[in-house]
């Protein structure tokens, strides 16, 4: 009898020995734990690039305000005035476009300018529509299927005219032919900081 219960209390024991190393395992921390998602999303993404902002205005229009009918197919139809700052110090050329995102047929572009110097700070009105107005840059065509720029010209209500402008830290090899895709594509890792201004039109009846 006694040796059973000592085999027994040995059992025990070693019953009991077994548990707490289990115990003391669980608390320990996994290494091999895959991240939450709320961590996996608020992890940075390595591949996405910090642009600086330029200001652009114009004196023609406040942003998000009305453009004369004079940069209209209802008046002069020729280009406004713009104006910018802030483009980096590192810019070797500046690229412009104007877009309409309310056309009925989806975006419709109106300018594409591009290789216009880093230095220049602003644009006069009336750029001549010519491969490479003098002293100014270069142009492509619009989907009007013209050369420089193309005023506003909605069919009906009330459409958006964003000009984007761009510092861009390369000159781009395009011709007069190049339309806003060829100019995105063209762009796409040289760009050091954009801008944009916002004007509204609504067709004379």
């Amino acid at each position: 009898m006694l040796k059973n219960k000592s085999k027994l209390c040995f059992i025990a024991l070693i019953l009991f020995a077994l548990s707490s190393c289990r115990n003391e395992n669980s608390n320990a921390p996994q290494n091999n734990a895959q991240p939450s998602p709320t961590a996996a999303a608020t992890a940075p993404n390595s591949n996405s690039v910090s642009k600086s902002a330029m200001k652009m205005s114009s004196s023609a229009f406040a942003d998000g305000q009305p453009m004369p009918s004079k940069y209209t197919c209802d008046g002069e139809n020729i280009s406004p005035p713009l104006k910018w700052e802030g483009v980096p110090e590192k810019a070797k050329t500046l690229a412009l476009f104007v877009v309409d995102p309310d056309a009925p047929g989806g975006r419709f572009t109106h300018w594409v300018l591009f290789n216009l110097s880093a230095t220049a700070k602003e644009l006069p009105e009336k750029i001549p529509a010519e491969p490479q107005p003098a002293g100014v840059a270069s142009q492509g065509t619009n989907d009007f299927k013209k050369l420089g720029y193309g005023g506003p010209c909605p069919p009906t209500g009330t459409h958006h005219y964003i000009f984007k402008l761009y510092a861009l830290d390369s000159e781009l090899t395009l011709n007069a032919n190049a339309n806003r895709e060829d100019l995105l594509n063209a762009m796409q890792g040289h760009i050091l900081a954009q801008g944009q201004l916002t004007g509204t039109y609504e067709k004379k009846r």
